[in-house]
């Protein structure tokens, strides 16, 4: 501002006044974050014990069905209202068979963990990685994953779910016209009142690692730079954003999030759709591998990186980190 335009100077302007005190800083604080604003993502896998730690991703276990529903009860109680769900098979082939089974390890959990937080709104990751040998997102022709025919095994994977108990599936794939495949076969299915949390831009990040060990999906050759965005572009995520809202996304998920805050920003700002963003496992494991070292408080840099990424227009974000800051009320 420049003199003239009518705001005060100092020394009558004193920003510090209302900085004082954690209540002044409470009572004025712009950004706040409620364990209802969070999603807690929850690994459920179908092959061995109740509990299996993840290395990579201190505080993290891929789960049990039956542990997976106590951990759902014990979100619930800390307030959480939201959980995103990744289902690891027992068997995994070519075409991610287990994907869409009846009795797949999702399709059996949803009803778990149904049972055990009722009014919990259950997510699912709609996506081949975590089911196919290959590792990659969809199905594989000639060395390269084929989008149209990905999209028919997806669209069963979302009806399977739907059908199973999901309130809404998560297509994180990244194929062209997925949103609108699932949406018209979940809508032939009968099943209209199930929405689409769309990963409309999901990047080819770095940050995925920690994942993809506990996932059990790193791709077996090659990378995903062919169907995930290049992290140098944001244009073409408005574009891609775009036609997953003509398609039919009932919200909007930008991945990884602190990296693509400005991403978030204009999707937010220009869909005006509910829009969420994920803390994604790299995010997570470089500051509990900074805490571990006594370089900084992990529950302190949750904290600020959540607000940060809900100050950046984000009405839910997804963080491994959710029970620990629905239970933590301290002042940012």
């Amino acid at each position: 501002m420049t003199p003239g335009d009518g705001m005060a100077r100092f020394p009558r302007a004193r920003p510090r006044r209302l900085r004082r005190t954690a209540a002044l800083r409470e009572l004025v604080r712009e950004t706040r974050v409620e364990p209802s604003d969070l999603v807690y993502p929850l690994f459920i896998d179908d092959r061995g014990p109740a509990r299996v730690p993840v290395p990579s991703l201190p505080g993290v276990d891929r789960l049990s069905i039956e542990a997976a529903a106590e951990e759902a009860a014990g979100a619930w109680r800390d307030g959480i209202r939201a959980l995103l769900l990744f289902g690891i098979p027992d068997t995994k082939d070519a075409r991610g068979a287990r994907a869409d089974h009846p009795g797949g390890v999702i399709q059996r959990a949803l009803p778990a963990l149904r049972e055990a937080a009722p009014d919990m709104v259950l997510i699912t990751d709609v996506c081949l990685c975590e089911y196919t040998d290959h590792g990659h997102c969809g199905i594989i022709r000639d060395g390269e994953v084929d989008n149209d025919a990905t999209l028919e095994r997806l669209a069963a994977q979302a009806v399977s779910h739907a059908c199973a108990g999901a309130d809404l599936v998560a297509p994180s794939d990244m194929m062209d016209g997925r949103v609108g495949a699932i949406r018209e076969a979940l809508d032939e299915a009968g099943r209209a009142d199930v929405g689409i949390l769309s990963y409309a831009a999901k990047y080819a990040s770095t940050f995925y690692g920690p994942f993809r060990d506990a996932a059990d999906s790193a791709p077996a050759f090659g990378d995903r730079r062919s169907y995930q965005m290049d992290p140098r572009n944001a244009e073409e995520a408005l574009r891609e954003v775009a036609l997953d809202v003509g398609e039919g996304a009932d919200l909007l998920m930008v991945k990884p999030a602190l990296p693509c805050l400005d991403i978030v920003r204009r999707v937010k700002e220009r869909f005006e759709r509910p829009t969420a963003a994920y803390m994604v496992s790299g995010e997570y494991a470089m500051i509990e591998a900074a805490a571990e070292r006594g370089w900084l408080d992990a529950l302190a840099a949750h904290r600020e990186a959540v607000h940060s990424i809900r100050r950046a227009g984000a009405d839910l974000v997804v963080t491994y980190a959710a029970r620990r800051l629905a239970r933590d009320r301290g002042d940012a």
